[in-house]
């Protein structure tokens, strides 16, 4: 976590505009409302002025998980245009202000300071990944502005070690241990499966989070883990590592790490014969994966995710027709309904408040119950977290296909 004194230098250095160029910001209404200048401290009325509501996106716009925050943009972009379109919030338009975080926690923390200081948001939707998501804690708590990430799946995201909750801070995804848990009574009762290996990247509290409930649960329910290994980040070459996991002859491979490095791992597992059903979490849902892999390799690949774009649910199709309608016929990823989903959780929020007080938003959002979305209905519990259903999806000859539904 960074130090206190460090954002306060920040601070001072935003306020003589000499970071003001960090990261691409962008900003504007998706329909047509009024752009804000000038503003109150964080912590008041924030980007409430007549006729705009300023909200935040600090997102991987660039950088290695770029994918991610550039979908998550999309479905804000989706969202906030529909809002508009039907009139807005209690009257006044949305105004989104995009940062790009670059894929990088220092940066994300950057953003976050760009947004609550010189643009004046009244809340933050981002970032993508759990590590750049919780880069913005101590900001958000001592700002006392919400911020909601749309897939920062790590438990610690919302609550510390002492098992307090940090009391701004909210998600739209579920948490780490319910895909970690899903993905093992997958592996057991659906496959079959009696033994598995585990391979993680072990500088990612992601990966880590994942790992450790898939084990808890697998073995606690009979099965058994023949071998777990780590790679880092930005490794490329994983096959020594995959030669000695197939030497343990594991029924099914765990691997719960992000599209880059797991692309290029299915690829080499399937090179080197390791033919075992591969398992990951959301990390997996890019379209760089039938890329990096190959279609073929993905045969037999499972991951666990926020929602499918091929459940037939009214709510979720009627979501796909407008994504695909705005995008040139795109289907939208879970990344895309996250993104858009934040947006919906964060304006039901603004409306029940019935004000653009930070203060009052993060009351609201944290009394959410039954609210619809497109990830399923969403209820939030005593730490921020989201109660709602899992989807698994299965690659068959590089397309993602929806297998079943989990329900928490």
């Amino acid at each position: 976590m960074m130090r206190k004194v460090s954002i306060l230098v920040l601070l001072a250095i935003l306020a003589f505009g000499v970071l003001a160029g960090c990261g691409t910001s962008t900003t504007g209404t998706t329909n047509g409302g009024n752009q804000t200048e000038g503003n109150t401290a964080p912590g008041g009325n924030g980007g409430a002025q007549a006729g705009t509501i300023k909200i935040g996106a600090n997102l991987e716009l660039s950088g290695g998980v770029s994918s991610y925050g550039q979908s998550i943009a999309e479905g804000i972009d989706l969202a906030v245009e529909e809002i508009n379109k039907a009139g807005g919030i209690n009257g006044q338009q949305l105004e989104v202000v995009k940062v790009d975080n670059k894929s990088d926690a220092a940066e994300s923390t950057n953003a976050a300071i760009k947004l609550m200081s010189q643009d004046k948001v009244v809340a933050i939707i981002g970032a993508a990944t759990s590590g750049n998501t919780k880069a913005m804690i101590q900001l958000s708590n001592d700002n006392k502005i919400p911020v909601i990430t749309p897939t920062g799946t790590a438990d610690s995201v919302t609550v510390n070690q002492d098992g307090s909750v940090n009391e701004y801070m909210f998600r739209t995804c579920f948490i780490d241990p319910f895909q970690g848990d899903v993905a093992a009574r997958f592996a057991l009762n659906d496959l079959k499966v009696k033994t598995a290996a585990i391979y993680i990247d072990s500088a990612s509290d992601y990966s880590k989070g994942l790992a450790a409930s898939f084990k808890e649960t697998f073995t606690k329910n009979g099965g058994q883990i023949v071998s777990e290994e780590a790679f880092v980040a930005k490794d490329t070459d994983f096959r020594s590592t995959l030669t000695r996991i197939k030497g343990t002859n594991p029924e099914f491979v765990y691997v719960p790490g992000y599209y880059e490095e797991v692309g290029l791992i299915v690829k080499q597992a399937r090179e080197l014969g390791l033919m075992a059903p591969i398992m990951g979490g959301d990390g997996l849902d890019s379209p760089k994966m039938v890329e990096l892999a190959g279609a073929d390799a993905l045969n037999n690949v499972f991951l666990t995710n926020h929602y499918s774009s091929k459940d037939p649910d009214p709510e979720i199709q009627k979501f796909v027709e407008a994504f695909k309608g705005k995008y040139n016929g795109k289907e939208p990823d879970a990344f895309n309904a996250l993104g858009y989903d934040s947006v919906k959780f964060l304006a039901d929020a603004i409306q029940r408040a019935g004000s653009a007080d930070p203060t009052k938003i993060k009351d609201a959002l944290a009394a959410t119950k039954d609210l619809k979305v497109v990830s399923g209905v969403l209820t939030i519990d005593e730490k921020h977290n989201p109660i709602k259903s899992a989807a698994i999806l299965e690659y068959k000859n590089g397309v993602q296909e929806f297998k079943t539904k989990v329900n928490p």
